[in-house]
């Protein structure tokens, strides 16, 4: 069972991806923008995080260079769940510190998998 961190603004996405963490034995806590998202990040040192990239207040590129760049959160690994899916996009998540890029509509076993890789339980 790993703490996840879910940054999303999207209420309904948020939700979706929320039950289906939780379904599968995870503790979920929940941020619904960037800036909010990187100081619950410093506050509950979550196993992983999933960032969606177009939020307000601090886009998830500009949350997960804050969160990369503060040493007490840069080892937490970070799963983009966007749906940016430009090449560009795709390469500035990784400028960004981001380790794994998932798109929407979210294909929950792909993202199970990458959930597994990344959280060293």
């Amino acid at each position: 069972m790993a703490l996840i961190l879910v940054v999303e603004d999207d209420e309904a996405n948020q939700e979706l991806v929320t039950r289906f963490l939780r379904r599968n034995g995870h503790l979920v806590i929940q941020a619904r923008d960037g800036l909010t998202g990187t100081l619950t990040a410093q506050e509950t040192m979550p196993d992983l995080i999933l960032m969606d990239l177009g939020l307000p207040k601090l886009d998830g590129w500009e949350a997960s260079q804050r969160i990369r760049s503060n040493p007490a959160t840069a080892h937490i690994p970070i799963i983009a769940l966007t749906a940016h899916s430009l090449t560009d996009d795709v390469t500035k998540a990784v400028a960004s510190g981001i380790d794994a890029y998932e798109t929407k509509p979210v294909v929950y076993q792909r993202l199970m998998k990458k959930i597994e890789t990344l959280v060293k339980e």
